[in-house]
């Protein structure tokens, strides 16, 4: 199946993460009242697990398309906040999904407010309209975060004069459905399905990271993740990548190697970085990313 060759690559990302095998889907616990003020004041939906409640702002108000090809929602545009409990008060972290008129608009509702921009920065090369994507960050009590969040989030997908993206190519209805599961046994995690995309995501429980008490793990958005859409014949793949510095080098190496041998692949990379030491996990060959033309 063509799109194994891509999927080595994250088998790399697992053998960094150390993740095991998903095991069976828990119900996620009820979602505590401090949290329900916070989605009721954003006027978002979200859900509470791992002690994190995660709000989501996708951006389905948007028809994304990369090199005509239509691109779904899931398959990267799906932004979000995350809150958890630390010592000393809530913690915040998220990343937006803006178009370009929506980035300074946005940053200024934020910083005005009192949250903290971290990161700016994009995913795709060819992508219509153009996506950007905004991390932010904040302490205090949920109502206060909620607050102060909130001029920002309503900013998102209400600007006026926005570029639309060209009209994307009509889809023939696939002939099969992806094999989703040599995806998840070629990685050594079990993935998500979501409407047309299949969503594979790995913690790096192997870094203990915490703020104020609060511990950052895969829902506050240490993770890795990659997104399947398409068919056995004809997939594309899009993701995310949490590295430590010493990490970087051999996955860009990795990724060139597969491009070379692939001629058809696009390894097209940003990077991110973390700024703290880790265990080094042993590294298994990597393959690339690609979007069908």
């Amino acid at each position: 199946m063509r799109y194994r060759q891509y999927t080595a690559g994250l088998a790399l990302v697992a053998a960094l993460a150390g993740a095991p095998a998903a095991a069976g889907r828990q119900q996620a616990p009820a979602i505590p009242a401090k949290y329900e003020a916070v989605l009721a004041a954003l006027g978002k939906t979200g859900d509470f697990k791992d002690n994190v409640l995660k709000v989501n702002i996708p951006r389905t108000d948007l028809t994304v398309t990369i090199k005509g090809r239509r691109a779904p929602t899931p398959f990267g545009f799906g932004g979000w906040v995350a809150l958890e409990a630390g010592s000393g008060g809530e913690v915040l972290m998220g990343d937006l999904v803006l178009t370009e008129d929506e980035v300074n608009p946005v940053m200024s509702a934020l910083l005005d407010n009192g949250l903290e921009v971290t990161a700016l920065h994009n995913h795709f090369f060819w992508e219509q309209p153009r996506i950007f994507y905004m991390h932010v960050h904040g302490q205090g009590t949920p109502a206060d975060l909620a607050r102060k969040l909130k001029p920002a989030v309503d900013l998102i997908g209400k600007g006026s004069g926005r570029a639309a993206g060209p009209p994307a190519a009509p889809s023939a209805a696939p002939s099969a459905k992806m094999d989703t599961a040599t995806l998840a046994k070629i990685v050594g995690t079990e993935g998500e399905q979501s409407g047309e995309v299949y969503k594979i995501t790995i913690g790096r429980d192997d870094l203990k990271l915490t703020e104020m008490g609060a511990s950052i793990n895969a829902r506050m958005g240490l993770n890795t993740w990659a997104a399947f859409v398409g068919t056995d014949q004809n997939a594309a793949i899009a993701g995310d990548v949490a590295m430590l510095a010493s990490e970087v080098m051999p996955l860009l190496k990795a990724l060139r190697a597969a491009k070379s041998a692939n001629r058809d692949l696009q390894a097209d990379v940003i990077i991110a970085p973390l700024a703290r030491r880790g265990q080094q996990q042993r590294r298994k060959p990597c393959g690339g990313f690609h979007w069908p033309s």
